[in-house]
Protein backbone atom coordinates (compact mmCIF):
# COMPACT_ATOMS: atom_id res chain seq x y z
CA UNK A 1 0.00 0.00 0.00
CA UNK A 2 1.01 3.38 -1.39
CA UNK A 3 1.36 6.65 0.89
CA UNK A 4 -2.07 7.17 2.39
CA UNK A 5 -4.05 10.38 0.50
CA UNK A 6 -5.06 12.93 2.20
CA UNK A 7 -7.16 15.28 0.96
CA UNK A 8 -8.11 18.88 2.89
CA UNK A 9 -11.05 20.78 2.25
CA UNK A 10 -12.09 24.41 3.42
CA UNK A 11 -14.25 27.35 2.25
CA UNK A 12 -17.28 29.47 3.72
CA UNK A 13 -20.90 28.37 4.47
CA UNK A 14 -22.92 26.99 1.81
CA UNK A 15 -20.03 26.84 -0.77
CA UNK A 16 -20.64 22.90 -0.87
CA UNK A 17 -17.87 21.49 1.09
CA UNK A 18 -19.35 19.41 3.20
CA UNK A 19 -21.57 17.32 0.29
CA UNK A 20 -18.60 17.86 -2.09
CA UNK A 21 -16.50 16.21 0.52
CA UNK A 22 -18.22 13.47 1.09
CA UNK A 23 -18.65 12.56 -2.65
CA UNK A 24 -15.38 12.80 -3.44
CA UNK A 25 -14.66 10.54 -0.29
CA UNK A 26 -16.99 8.02 -1.59
CA UNK A 27 -15.88 7.88 -5.18
CA UNK A 28 -12.06 7.33 -4.24
CA UNK A 29 -12.52 4.80 -1.19
CA UNK A 30 -11.61 6.81 1.27
CA UNK A 31 -12.82 7.97 4.44
CA UNK A 32 -14.45 11.12 5.57
CA UNK A 33 -14.18 13.64 8.43
CA UNK A 34 -16.30 16.62 9.40
CA UNK A 35 -14.35 18.57 11.53
CA UNK A 36 -17.17 21.33 11.73
CA UNK A 37 -19.00 18.62 13.05
CA UNK A 38 -16.81 18.39 16.27
CA UNK A 39 -17.31 22.11 17.28
CA UNK A 40 -21.02 21.50 16.91
CA UNK A 41 -21.29 18.47 19.48
CA UNK A 42 -18.71 20.80 21.74
CA UNK A 43 -21.31 23.49 21.65
CA UNK A 44 -24.46 21.36 21.76
CA UNK A 45 -22.79 19.08 24.85
CA UNK A 46 -22.04 22.69 26.45
CA UNK A 47 -25.59 23.68 26.41
CA UNK A 48 -27.08 20.35 27.27
CA UNK A 49 -24.85 20.73 30.02
CA UNK A 50 -25.53 24.03 30.95
CA UNK A 51 -21.73 25.52 30.68
CA UNK A 52 -21.86 28.79 30.04
CA UNK A 53 -20.00 29.69 26.51
CA UNK A 54 -18.85 32.93 27.56
CA UNK A 55 -16.54 31.17 30.10
CA UNK A 56 -13.68 30.73 27.72
CA UNK A 57 -11.39 28.19 30.48
CA UNK A 58 -14.63 26.08 30.74
CA UNK A 59 -15.70 25.37 27.45
CA UNK A 60 -11.67 24.89 26.73
CA UNK A 61 -11.71 22.21 29.56
CA UNK A 62 -15.17 20.91 28.32
CA UNK A 63 -13.43 20.77 25.15
CA UNK A 64 -10.73 18.07 26.75
CA UNK A 65 -13.16 15.86 28.39
CA UNK A 66 -15.49 15.78 25.68
CA UNK A 67 -16.21 12.23 25.05
CA UNK A 68 -16.50 12.18 21.40
CA UNK A 69 -16.47 9.58 18.30
CA UNK A 70 -16.66 10.58 14.76
CA UNK A 71 -17.86 7.99 12.50
CA UNK A 72 -15.77 8.02 9.21
CA UNK A 73 -17.87 6.41 6.46
CA UNK A 74 -18.85 9.01 4.07
CA UNK A 75 -21.83 6.72 3.35
CA UNK A 76 -23.35 7.05 6.84
CA UNK A 77 -21.26 9.61 9.01
CA UNK A 78 -21.64 9.73 11.96
CA UNK A 79 -21.45 12.30 15.65
CA UNK A 80 -21.49 10.51 19.41
CA UNK A 81 -21.05 11.99 22.76
CA UNK A 82 -21.00 9.59 25.67
CA UNK A 83 -22.71 6.88 23.55
CA UNK A 84 -24.92 9.77 22.51
CA UNK A 85 -25.99 9.97 18.65
CA UNK A 86 -25.97 13.67 17.88
CA UNK A 87 -25.94 13.65 14.67
CA UNK A 88 -29.40 15.29 14.17
CA UNK A 89 -29.47 17.63 17.73
CA UNK A 90 -25.78 19.29 16.58
CA UNK A 91 -27.67 20.72 13.19
CA UNK A 92 -30.56 22.61 15.14
CA UNK A 93 -30.68 26.36 15.33
CA UNK A 94 -29.90 26.21 18.79
CA UNK A 95 -26.87 25.12 18.16
CA UNK A 96 -26.15 26.74 15.02
CA UNK A 97 -26.73 30.39 16.39
CA UNK A 98 -24.52 29.18 19.29
CA UNK A 99 -21.44 27.89 17.72
CA UNK A 100 -19.60 30.59 16.58
CA UNK A 101 -19.29 31.05 20.27
CA UNK A 102 -17.36 27.75 20.54
CA UNK A 103 -15.55 27.78 16.76
CA UNK A 104 -13.88 31.19 17.74
CA UNK A 105 -12.50 30.32 21.33
CA UNK A 106 -8.94 30.39 20.79
CA UNK A 107 -8.49 28.44 24.18
CA UNK A 108 -10.73 25.85 22.03
CA UNK A 109 -9.28 25.58 19.20
CA UNK A 110 -5.83 23.89 19.54
CA UNK A 111 -7.51 21.25 21.47
CA UNK A 112 -10.47 20.44 18.63
CA UNK A 113 -6.71 20.86 15.83
CA UNK A 114 -4.65 17.92 17.69
CA UNK A 115 -7.33 15.64 18.12
CA UNK A 116 -8.34 16.70 14.29
CA UNK A 117 -5.10 15.89 12.86
CA UNK A 118 -5.42 12.64 14.91
CA UNK A 119 -8.28 11.36 13.22
CA UNK A 120 -6.95 11.83 10.20
CA UNK A 121 -3.78 9.92 10.97
CA UNK A 122 -5.92 7.20 12.17
CA UNK A 123 -8.59 7.10 9.15
CA UNK A 124 -6.08 7.62 6.32
CA UNK A 125 -4.21 4.61 7.83
CA UNK A 126 -7.24 2.66 7.82
CA UNK A 127 -9.00 3.95 4.83
CA UNK A 128 -5.81 4.35 2.49
CA UNK A 129 -6.58 7.87 2.87
CA UNK A 130 -9.15 10.63 4.23
CA UNK A 131 -11.12 13.65 2.80
CA UNK A 132 -11.24 15.91 5.78
CA UNK A 133 -13.22 19.61 5.40
CA UNK A 134 -13.52 22.33 7.55
CA UNK A 135 -12.03 25.35 9.10
CA UNK A 136 -8.45 25.64 9.47
CA UNK A 137 -7.78 22.13 7.45
CA UNK A 138 -5.95 23.85 4.26
CA UNK A 139 -3.34 25.34 6.71
CA UNK A 140 -3.58 24.64 10.46
CA UNK A 141 -5.07 21.00 10.81
CA UNK A 142 -3.52 19.51 7.68
CA UNK A 143 -1.11 21.93 6.54
CA UNK A 144 0.88 19.16 4.74
CA UNK A 145 -2.08 17.23 2.90
CA UNK A 146 -1.24 16.22 -0.72
CA UNK A 147 -4.58 17.86 -2.36
CA UNK A 148 -5.68 21.41 -0.45
CA UNK A 149 -8.38 23.12 -2.19
CA UNK A 150 -10.70 26.20 -0.47
CA UNK A 151 -14.08 25.19 -1.97
CA UNK A 152 -15.87 28.88 -2.69
CA UNK A 153 -18.99 30.38 -4.10
CA UNK A 154 -20.67 33.81 -3.98
CA UNK A 155 -22.89 35.22 -1.03
CA UNK A 156 -26.34 34.19 -3.27
CA UNK A 157 -24.83 31.09 -3.88
CA UNK A 158 -24.43 29.97 -0.56
CA UNK A 159 -27.67 31.63 0.75
CA UNK A 160 -29.58 30.04 -1.80
CA UNK A 161 -28.01 26.37 -0.82
CA UNK A 162 -28.40 27.03 2.86
CA UNK A 163 -31.95 28.05 2.57
CA UNK A 164 -32.72 25.18 0.25
CA UNK A 165 -31.01 22.88 2.41
CA UNK A 166 -32.44 24.17 6.03
CA UNK A 167 -36.21 25.65 4.47
CA UNK A 168 -36.53 23.74 1.50
CA UNK A 169 -36.98 26.93 -0.34
CA UNK A 170 -34.84 29.30 -2.29
CA UNK A 171 -37.59 32.34 -2.06
CA UNK A 172 -36.28 35.81 -0.26
CA UNK A 173 -38.27 34.79 2.90
CA UNK A 174 -35.91 31.66 3.42
CA UNK A 175 -32.93 33.01 2.04
CA UNK A 176 -33.38 36.55 4.62
CA UNK A 177 -34.19 33.51 7.52
CA UNK A 178 -30.84 32.03 6.12
CA UNK A 179 -28.71 35.03 6.19
CA UNK A 180 -27.85 35.07 9.90
CA UNK A 181 -26.28 31.97 9.80
CA UNK A 182 -24.29 31.66 6.69
CA UNK A 183 -22.98 35.65 6.95
CA UNK A 184 -22.83 36.41 10.78
CA UNK A 185 -21.36 32.80 11.21
CA UNK A 186 -18.71 33.39 8.43
CA UNK A 187 -18.00 37.11 9.98
CA UNK A 188 -17.32 35.27 13.22
CA UNK A 189 -15.04 32.31 12.03
CA UNK A 190 -12.69 34.90 10.31
CA UNK A 191 -11.58 37.05 13.23
CA UNK A 192 -9.74 33.23 13.71
CA UNK A 193 -9.39 31.39 10.35
CA UNK A 194 -8.56 32.36 7.08
CA UNK A 195 -10.78 30.53 4.59
CA UNK A 196 -11.83 33.50 2.21
CA UNK A 197 -8.64 33.34 0.11
CA UNK A 198 -6.71 30.26 -0.98
CA UNK A 199 -3.21 30.60 0.66
CA UNK A 200 -0.21 29.52 -1.02
CA UNK A 201 -0.62 25.53 -2.80
CA UNK A 202 -4.26 25.83 -2.47
CA UNK A 203 -6.63 25.14 -5.63
CA UNK A 204 -9.16 27.67 -5.28
CA UNK A 205 -12.58 25.87 -6.86
CA UNK A 206 -15.25 28.54 -7.23
CA UNK A 207 -18.70 26.93 -7.23
CA UNK A 208 -20.94 29.64 -7.46
CA UNK A 209 -22.47 28.65 -11.49
CA UNK A 210 -21.80 24.93 -10.74
CA UNK A 211 -23.96 22.08 -9.85
CA UNK A 212 -23.56 19.68 -7.72
CA UNK A 213 -22.22 16.79 -10.49
CA UNK A 214 -20.11 20.04 -11.67
CA UNK A 215 -18.87 20.98 -8.38
CA UNK A 216 -17.85 17.07 -7.40
CA UNK A 217 -16.27 16.62 -10.76
CA UNK A 218 -13.67 19.93 -10.66
CA UNK A 219 -12.59 18.73 -6.73
CA UNK A 220 -11.81 15.39 -8.59
CA UNK A 221 -9.79 17.13 -11.42
CA UNK A 222 -8.11 18.78 -8.38
CA UNK A 223 -7.16 15.79 -7.13
CA UNK A 224 -6.36 14.15 -10.28
CA UNK A 225 -3.79 16.82 -10.96
CA UNK A 226 -2.12 16.89 -7.94
CA UNK A 227 -1.53 13.32 -7.05
CA UNK A 228 -0.28 13.68 -10.79
CA UNK A 229 2.35 15.91 -10.19
CA UNK A 230 3.52 14.46 -6.45
CA UNK A 231 3.80 10.95 -8.38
Amino acid sequence: MGTPLTIAIDGPSGSGKSTVARAVATRLGLGYLDTGAMYRALTWSCLERGVDLTDRAAVAQAARDLPLAMGTDPAAPSVTVDGTDVGAAIRTTAVSSAVSAVATNLEVRPVLQRLQRQLIEDVAARAGGVVAEGRDITTVVAPDARVRVLLTASEEARLRRRSAELHGSADAAAVEATRDQVVRRDRDDSTVSAFTRAADGVALVDTSELGLEESIAAVLDVVAQRTAASG
